[in-house]
């Protein structure tokens, strides 16, 4: 049997890793943390794998109406740091949906570990083809998953199908900068094959086309670069790396990576952008 080569599959590959979430509940053991009572901020550092970490996710729950009764889309829900933030915080029902098989049985456990299981479920499935009824969603929530996604008109057609009429997309991404193609290896791609950038101003036709009207469209490039130089500031005054960081899914080969995406925006190969939109009937 071959490989499959779709780039689905070659993303998969790149973010798999075996007994995740025993590694995790290694590394909070060795921290000291008493993972039987186990609390969402015990995760910090190194559960929410996006540009600017809690405080984007912090930053874009505000800007929506959120409570017990909403019902959210996680689309690429990694090992699910901002779902168990939208259920703890705001009480929300949340679906997480992400590529990496290792990642969703990651996200269950831990989910089961704060006590928020009754809240959260996680399932493996391919954002161009979301295994979901239609108008299933209050809100879809995106952060820092597109990068990986082709067919940009599908993915976005996807998210308007699953939410309901007046529902929003609540979007925190990486977008191609005016200045070229960025530098490789990125945190989420070995090399353009299996990277899936778009403009500013094309997401924003797509989005419109898809039945999406923004409602809220910021720039975040200057915030990031903020966020990379507190992050090199703590190094220079000899903090030490944090126990539970990104290394723990991604091994030490995280940090040229990183820094390669810091000098990507910082050239303006890469824009950071949040943007808040509301699904309309076409």
């Amino acid at each position: 049997m071959t490989a499959d080569p779709s780039p689905q599959s070659a993303v998969a590959r790149h973010y798999a890793r075996p007994d995740l979430a025993e590694a995790i509940l290694s590394a909070l053991r060795q921290a000291g943390v008493d993972v039987d009572r186990l609390r969402p901020d015990d995760l910090a550092g190194m559960d929410e794998l996006h540009m600017r970490g809690r405080q984007a996710t912090v930053e874009l729950a505000g800007k929506l109406e959120l409570g017990p009764d909403t019902r959210v889309l996680d689309v690429g829900s990694g090992i699910g740091g901002p779902s168990r933030y939208l259920a703890s915080v705001h009480g929300c029902h949340v679906t997480g949906l992400d590529l990496t098989e290792e990642y969703c049985r990651a996200s269950t456990v831990l989910a089961e570990r704060t006590g928020l299981g009754g809240r959260l479920r996680y399932v493996r499935g391919d954002a161009l083809d979301m295994p979901f009824p239609d108008a299933a969603f209050d809100v879809v929530w995106t952060q820092h998953a597109a990068m990986n996604i082709p067919r940009k008109e599908r993915l976005y057609a996807e998210m308007a199908r699953v939410v309901r009429s007046g529902g929003r997309l609540a979007l925190d991404d990486l977008v191609a900068g005016p200045a070229g193609p960025p530098h490789y290896p990125l945190p989420w791609a070995d090399d353009p094959s299996t990277s899936f950038l778009v403009g500013v101003d094309a997401l924003r036709d797509t989005l419109e086309r898809s039945g999406f009207a923004p409602l809220q469209w910021r720039e975040q490039s200057e915030a990031g670069l903020a966020w990379f130089r507190e992050m090199a500031s703590r190094s220079r005054d000899g903090a030490e790396r944090p126990p539970l960081g990104p290394q723990i899914l991604f091994g030490d080969g995280f940090l040229p990576r990183l820094a390669n995406l810091a000098r990507s925006l910082e050239e303006g190969r890469l824009a950071l952008l949040q943007t808040v939109c509301r699904r309309v009937d076409e």
